[in-house]
């Protein structure tokens, strides 16, 4: 998984309450597994809620993913 900032159209708007900033360890392929467990944790307030927001790719980033 590639998490390119540069390409994330909520950049420079949501970025200090990014869940990347309280991810820490290996990315999995897909945060789908996940989502659940990050949205209790977010109703929480220990960490932000998920922004993802997919932008148009270019076909050299077809396989990114930016959050």
């Amino acid at each position: 998984m590639l998490i390119d900032c540069s390409s994330c159209i909520m950049r420079d708007i949501a970025c200090s309450d990014c869940v990347v900033t309280a991810l820490l360890g290996p990315m999995p392929e897909s945060l789908d597994p996940h989502k659940d467990v990050l949205d209790v944790l977010a109703t929480a307030g220990l960490v932000a809620p998920l922004r993802l927001i997919k932008g148009d790719s270019t076909p050299d980033q077809s396989a990114a993913i930016a959050l």
